[in-house]
């Protein structure tokens, strides 16, 4: 039996990964996790999920898992010892969450975007450090990663010799923009055609004279009403265009993407390793 912690509890992903984890026989849930300041904070994480009492009896013939409070983060997988956390949450509030996780011993598996640069070494340095390991992904859906398998193939053929515009829409909460798949996408563009994505990104067009199209990638991001994630890259040259797109119609692809990523971590992690979606998946 797999035991896992997840913070961002009452969130779109996290409420929908404890969901999951319900109805499973090989993971359980151990640890919720939520910001301090919640009212929901104390209260039995199933019983506010609409899921009843899932968690196991113990001494005092009390059940469930009682919402924890992200101040408490540490004392309490201390007490749970997951064998993995899970976060889904803002930029800021996961780095906080991995480096006290790597302290206190325990896998994850991070499916959060919008990590500056800075953040993203400092991550690397504290898992290797630590001697955890992690899967760290921008995007866990199976689909989306063979979309970025197509898309690098695609760009190693056509990627000096096409324009290039990646297009994404998520719904009207999503904070960052461009998209951790976007950005994602654009890396692997950008490298399998040779160029360096810091010097030709260029996210999204000013009213007026532009000048002359040259080697930049193109990023243009859309927040509108509830769309769950759409993903849109345009390579065109003279006479025609190849648009490659990956939709997702529910937050559950991505779910059920973490959920693979938990179970192949369990079995495979290594110490101070860092692995992607594409090493659960064994894409190469």
């Amino acid at each position: 039996m797999i035991r896992v912690a997840v913070t961002g509890a009452l969130g779109r992903m996290g409420s929908m990964i404890i969901k999951t984890i319900s109805g499973r026989e090989d993971i359980e849930l151990v640890l919720a996790v939520e910001v301090s300041t919640k009212v929901e904070i104390g209260k039995d994480i199933c019983e506010l999920l609409g899921l009843g009492k899932i968690g196991k009896t113990d001494r005092t013939g009390e059940t469930g898992i009682m919402l924890t409070g992200s101040d408490e983060l540490e004392n309490a997988l201390e007490d749970t010892r997951p064998d993995i956390l899970i976060d889904f949450t803002s930029p800021d509030a996961a780095f906080k969450t991995i480096k006290t996780a790597a302290g206190a011993g325990i896998n994850l598996v991070v499916g959060t975007t919008g990590f500056t640069g800075e953040q993203r070494r400092e991550i690397e340095d504290i898992i290797k450090e630590s001697g955890i390991c992690a899967v760290i992904s921008p995007n866990m859906a199976t689909g989306v990663n063979v979309f970025f398998k197509v898309i690098r193939d695609i760009a190693k053929t056509l990627g000096n010799d096409y324009d290039i515009e990646i297009i994404e829409a998520h719904h009207r909460f999503k904070k960052d923009a461009p998209s951790g798949t976007a950005l994602k996408a654009g890396e692997l563009i950008a490298e399998a055609a040779g160029r360096d994505i810091e010097e030709i990104g260029m996210f999204g067009r000013s009213r007026g004279v532009i000048g002359e199209r040259g080697e930049e990638i193109g990023f243009h991001s859309i927040r509108a009403g509830d769309i769950v994630g759409d993903h849109t890259v345009l390579f065109a040259g003279e006479g025609e265009r190849v648009e490659i797109t990956h939709r997702a119609h529910s937050r559950q692809a991505f779910v059920n993407g973490a959920i693979r990523a938990v179970t192949w971590l369990y079995e495979n992690g290594k110490p101070g390793r860092i692995y992607s979606s594409w090493d659960v998946l064994e894409i190469c």
